[in-house]
């Protein structure tokens, strides 16, 4: 006569209620998470110049005082497809080189497609004063080229003409091709006053 084998089943089922019941007593009581179809945010790059514009955008969205730029009917033309190039006297020729190659990096930019002039003109220059306020050394306008609208390189020119008119801009370039080429238009402002001071 053979004697009954314990089922394995059995066996099994008795090993998980005691490693439950052990796991039980070594953590406590606790309680499920409820799963949601919300995803966490991903990690921002808080120094993104795109992150970075946006900001100063916020900051500066009502400070339009005192705004010296010329109107639209003041500004001569350029051409869509013209490279824009300015330096003030007394700019190294090797620091106006590396900005006109594309070797310093933009730490703030603004995207002016789709603006007014109106619109345009107070984006430049309140960004124009938020860089020189925190001490960014270069920035990049994108301007588009403007070849097919009824006033072709609008926005261009105007941009060409009120970067000569704001004293916290030492020097300008058409960007490199692949920072928006002569659609964009690379900056280097002067350094703040306050970072000037000793400390």
């Amino acid at each position: 006569m053979h004697k009954d084998k314990p089922s394995k089943v059995t066996n099994k089922n008795a090993v998980a209620d005691e490693d439950k019941k052990m796991f039980q007593e070594f953590v406590g009581d606790v309680q499920a998470l409820i799963q949601t179809s919300q995803r966490l945010p991903s990690p921002t790059d808080h120094n993104c110049p795109n992150l970075i514009s946006r900001r100063l955008a916020a900051v500066s969205k009502n400070k339009t005082v005192n705004n010296h730029l010329a109107g639209e009917e003041h500004i001569p033309p350029v051409e869509p497809l013209e490279i824009l190039s300015f330096k003030r006297e007394g700019i190294q020729n090797g620091i106006f080189r590396k900005l006109r190659q594309g070797k310093y990096t933009a730490e703030a930019s603004i995207d002016l497609h789709k603006m007014t002039v109106s619109q345009a003109r107070a984006h430049v220059f309140n960004f124009a004063n938020d860089c020189l306020n925190h001490n960014i050394r270069c920035g990049l306008i994108t301007h588009g080229k403007g070849e097919h609208r009824a006033t072709p390189a609008l926005l261009k020119s105007c941009v060409n003409y009120w970067l000569r008119e704001l004293d916290s801009i030492l020097a300008f370039h058409s960007a490199p091709r692949h920072s928006g080429g002569v659609g964009a238009t690379l900056i280097l402002f002067r350094k703040s006053p306050r970072k000037k001071k000793p400390a």
